[in-house]
């Protein structure tokens, strides 16, 4: 990952992404830098929240890291699967139905999700989901895209 460019944010968009943050996924921030770092080699942008990759830009639009989920704890737009899915999600596989056992209903099909696991409620990915939020439990069939997961380039990061 080499950085093109790196700048702190305008107030405003300090402003904007904590009015996102707070209404998308119940998250408040308490920071005192926020800091755009674009990549030449990467579709995304990261910010830097007090030097932490807390938050990203997949396809243009702001969400929490794993780093971030993990940090803040989202409190919706959460999918949460089961032990024997933890090893799979945390190694960047797509998640499939049955190892949901909880999926917040407020999820819309195309929404960016945190993937946290039931029994401590650490982040391990976040990814889309190709499917609303209440037909997310099941017996079969893919359900979310990982994008970002624990130990990828992204989750290793430093600044």
């Amino acid at each position: 990952m080499h950085i093109a460019n790196r700048h702190h944010l305008r107030s405003d968009q300090v402003a904007d992404l904590h009015e996102m943050l707070a209404s998308d996924l119940g998250v408040e921030l308490d920071a005192d830098t926020y800091e755009l770092v674009e990549f030449a080699d990467e579709d995304f942008d990261v910010v830097l929240v007090d030097g932490e990759p807390l938050i990203w830009y997949p396809d243009g639009e702001p969400f929490v890291t794993v780093n971030g989920a993990n940090h803040a704890e989202p409190e919706r737009h959460v999918v949460t699967v089961d032990a024997g899915a933890i090893s799979f999600v945390s190694d960047g596989a797509d998640v499939m139905r049955p190892g949901i056992v909880e999926a917040d209903e407020d999820i819309v099909e195309g929404d960016l999700v945190v993937i946290s696991e039931e029994t401590h409620g650490k982040a391990l990915a976040i990814g889309r989901a190709l499917t609303d939020g209440e037909d997310m439990v099941g017996e079969q069939g893919k359900v979310v895209a990982s994008l970002h997961h624990v130990g990828d380039d992204l989750f290793d990061f430093e600044a």
